[in-house]
């Protein structure tokens, strides 16, 4: 169990490219996505935040600590700058929470690969694509990444990764599943097959 290291869920809140629908909350083969990640998760980590702007919807889940954007209307930063507020280990591993499809053995993979590092975010990278929303940040990027909010014209997340000590963790090209997220009714067909198919366990064999 990793107290240095504390986890996030970027929960958000409705997706509007899925209808309005509460995407960590949507069931696949038997369970919600967020129970899918916390069963994971609770393995893996001592401290778990889930930073959602809709916090009335996540009700009845003891143990996590719950948080909102402190920034509006940036995206995906304005969770990480929340996580990394919220947390209290050296570093977050933090993670979109319309990812279905998270692996014990890739996360603690790169726990270990961070912990070996000096750097201020790892990001996974298969080939040239990266995943800097399953990722791990350092806390003390935070003043860093407030004065970017404040003066920068881009507010992608990849932008902003660029701008500290970034390090890479490669990952083979038939091991991405961890990565697929839900944005649509196809993407929710791919891991429907992915379950059937059993593909989701063997992503570190």
């Amino acid at each position: 169990m990793r107290t240095n290291i504390s986890a996030a869920i970027l929960a958000g809140g409705p997706g509007s490219r899925m209808k309005g629908l509460v995407k960590p909350k949507i069931i696949l083969d038997g369970k919600t996505i967020l129970d899918r990640s916390l069963i994971v998760l609770k393995n893996i980590f001592s401290e778990i935040i889930l930073v959602t702007n809709s916090p009335e919807t996540y009700t009845g889940y003891e143990g996590l600590l719950i948080t909102s954007d402190h920034l509006k209307g940036i995206g995906p930063l304005a969770g990480i700058h929340a996580a990394l507020k919220a947390a209290s280990g050296d570093a977050v591993f933090i993670f979109a929470g319309d990812m279905p499809l998270l692996n014990n053995d890739l996360i603690m993979k790169q726990a270990g690969f961070f912990e070996g590092l000096n750097c201020d975010i790892l990001i996974p990278r298969t080939g040239t694509d990266i995943e800097p929303l399953h990722s791990i940040y350092k806390r003390s990027i935070l003043p860093k990444l407030e004065d970017y909010i404040s003066t920068a014209e881009s507010m992608a997340v990849r932008d902003f990764c660029m701008t500290v000590n970034v390090k890479f963790m490669d990952i083979e090209k038939d091991r991405h599943v961890s990565f697929l997220n839900i944005n649509s009714d196809s993407d929710i067909s791919e891991v429907e097959r992915i379950f059937k198919t059993g593909r989701h366990k063997n992503t570190l064999e």
